[in-house]
């Protein structure tokens, strides 16, 4: 299942999460810093869901309230749910 998540506060604007059961095997930033978001992408294909959502909640980008990794994780939780839905 693929979902697409418009970010909110961060320098990219659209992360795309594809999700086999709740193992992570695919994401995909739209904008941010580039090797950053690719760096991140990648150290997350493999994992579980909740293990990454544990990981990147809470992380702040200098003073903004929020950041990249931060938003992956509110990313997961909605796909997460979009998956349970259509169950």
């Amino acid at each position: 299942m693929t979902y697409t998540y418009r970010t909110r506060g961060t320098c990219s604007q659209q992360i795309e999460v594809e999700l086999d059961g709740d193992v992570i095997k695919n994401v995909k930033f739209y904008g941010g810093c580039n090797g950053n978001t690719q760096g991140v992408a990648r150290l997350v294909c493999g994992r579980k869901v909740d293990e990454v959502i544990d990981t990147l909640s809470g992380i702040r980008c200098g003073m903004r309230p929020t950041s990249c990794p931060d938003q992956l994780a509110h990313a997961l939780r909605e796909a997460q749910k979009a998956q349970q839905s259509a169950e």
